[in-house]
């Protein structure tokens, strides 16, 4: 194993890492505005709500995400929507990780005992107050490891916009394997580097788990 050129383009492999970091926090912002919308659609009481919320998330989850990738940097311009291929990244990423949101949140929410939402409403409050004050507290509790998953999921993902040359991590790495003929080094430089971004993730939602099951 090459062990110096690893550490000669380590820099451009971190620099990489701060794109595939990008990548992550918007395509996770947008798949979390998503997911809330996803949710709301699903349980709502409009049928038409309901459908469209249903399909949202079959049409996405039944489809594959580098399709999604494509068909929004490729296929865009021919329907007047003109992306790079950054913006085309975090779009497809966003809208593909909302999907699987979508079913996190609406499972948690429906988790959430019954008789609880009950006791609330006939103490005299609003569909909306026994949401806010009894349900959302304690569904946002259950949400926590299983959104930790999909953002876990989200970061693994984000190496598929290397086929539309967004130059992260895994783009960095087939890029150098051009040059050096040395996939098992760059492929383990990139590889270690995707772990340590999720180990860092991974503490942040073990944080957030801890501290509500304080609360």
């Amino acid at each position: 194993m090459d062990t110096d050129l690893m550490i000669r383009v380590f820099p451009y492999f971190i620099e990489a890492a701060w794109v595939t970091i990008q990548l992550s926090v918007l395509s996770m912002a947008l798949g979390l505005a998503c997911g809330a919308l996803g949710a709301a659609a699903r349980l709502s009481r409009s049928p038409a709500l309901r459908f469209i919320g249903a399909a949202y998330v079959s049409v996405i989850r039944g489809t594959p995400a580098l399709i999604q990738v494509f068909i929004l940097y490729f296929g865009g311009p021919q329907i007047g929507i003109q992306l790079d291929a950054f913006e085309a990244g975090v779009l497809a990423l966003g809208f593909n990780i909302g999907a699987y949101m979508t079913e996190t949140m609406r499972g948690a929410i429906i988790s959430v005992d019954r008789g609880q939402n009950e006791a609330a409403r006939t103490l005299g409050l609003s569909r909306f107050e026994t949401f806010r004050s009894v349900t959302l507290p304690q569904a946002l509790r259950l949400m926590i490891r299983p959104l930790g998953v999909n953002i876990n999921a989200l970061i693994k993902g984000t190496a598929l916009v290397a086929a539309i040359s967004v130059v992260e991590l895994t783009y960095t790495a087939q890029r150098y394997i051009g040059s050096t003929y040395k996939p098992f080094e760059m492929f383990l430089l990139a590889g270690v580097i995707y772990m340590a971004i999720i180990y860092v993730t991974g503490l942040g939602v073990n944080w957030l788990d801890r501290r509500a099951a304080l609360k």
